[in-house]
């Protein structure tokens, strides 16, 4: 298997992830999964590819995570891992596409406007 980086994004995360066959180690930005994702949600997040697809300690993962926040992060290496798991074996790509694995989630952060203290917030209506 020849080493190739997939992209997964989520709000402004971006998640380069490589696969390779192994112990089941997962590495993200040099640091295990549960020092740098402390929380058991987004851990059980990331590791939902593998068990979709019953490869849970199958391969070693190598993540480099930039920007955004915990669960933005989490969810990019999700799409990552999956779309790695895809192009290892096609034949998961129902299993994962049927619980919504392989697409990008598009939404984002709505902008703040001119006049508001917040996207939509207003500031306080007075009558007098």
């Amino acid at each position: 298997m020849a080493d190739k980086i997939f992209v997964g994004r989520r709000k402004n995360a971006i998640a380069r992830v490589l696969l390779r066959n192994g112990s089941g180690k997962i590495v993200i930005n040099n640091k295990p999964l549960e020092t740098y994702f402390p929380i058991l949600f987004h851990q059980e997040d990331i590791l939902l590819p593998f068990q979709l697809t019953e490869t849970v300690g199958k391969y070693d993962v190598h993540v480099t995570a930039d920007g955004g926040g915990i669960s933005g992060q989490s969810e990019a290496i999700r799409l990552g891992i999956s779309r790695a798991l895809v192009d290892i074996n096609p034949e998961y790509r129902p299993m994962l596409k049927k619980d919504g694995l392989l697409s990008r989630d598009p939404r984002m952060v709505e902008r703040k406007k001119y006049g508001r203290p917040k996207a939509r917030k207003r500031f306080q209506f007075s009558k007098r």
